[in-house]
C-alpha cells in the first residue's frame, strides 16, 4: 500500500474555492484503479489550511494516477484557486493493523 498525505495553505477567505474546485478530481480519482482513498478537506482548526490523504494499493496504480493528473492540466479561466504552498509527501506501507486490537 502506498499512502500519499499532504497540506496546503490557502488564503482562508478561497478555502471553500479551492475545496470546490478539487471535487470532480477526487470523484474521478476515486474511480481509479487502485484507488482506495481521495480526499481533500478543510482542517478544522487552521481556516487557512487543506489537508490531503491518498491511500492506493500500490506504487503502480499512483504512477498511473499521476500520468492521468498530469496529462489533465486545470483550467487557466481563473476558476482554480492556487494555495500560497503546499506539501505533499509518499509514505511506502508495509503493513497496517487495526486499532484497539
Amino acid at each position: 500500500m502506498v499512502i500519499v498525505g499532504g497540506t496546503f495553505e490557502l488564503d482562508p477567505h478561497k478555502r471553500d474555492l479551492f475545496l470546490a474546485s478539487r471535487t470532480e478530481m477526487m470523484r474521478t480519482s476515486r474511480s481509479e484503479p487502485g484507488c482506495l482513498e481521495y480526499t481533500f478537506c478543510a482542517d478544522p482548526l487552521d481556516p487557512g489550511r487543506v489537508v490531503l490523504f491518498e491511500r492506493w494499493t500500490d506504487q503502480d496504480a499512483l504512477d498511473a494516477h499521476l500520468v492521468i493528473r498530469r496529462a489533465s492540466p486545470e483550467p487557466d479561466d481563473g476558476s482554480v484557486v492556487a494555495p500560497i504552498s503546499s506539501s505533499i509527501v509518499i509514505y511506502d506501507v508495509s503493513g497496517e493493523r487495526r486499532l484497539g486490537g
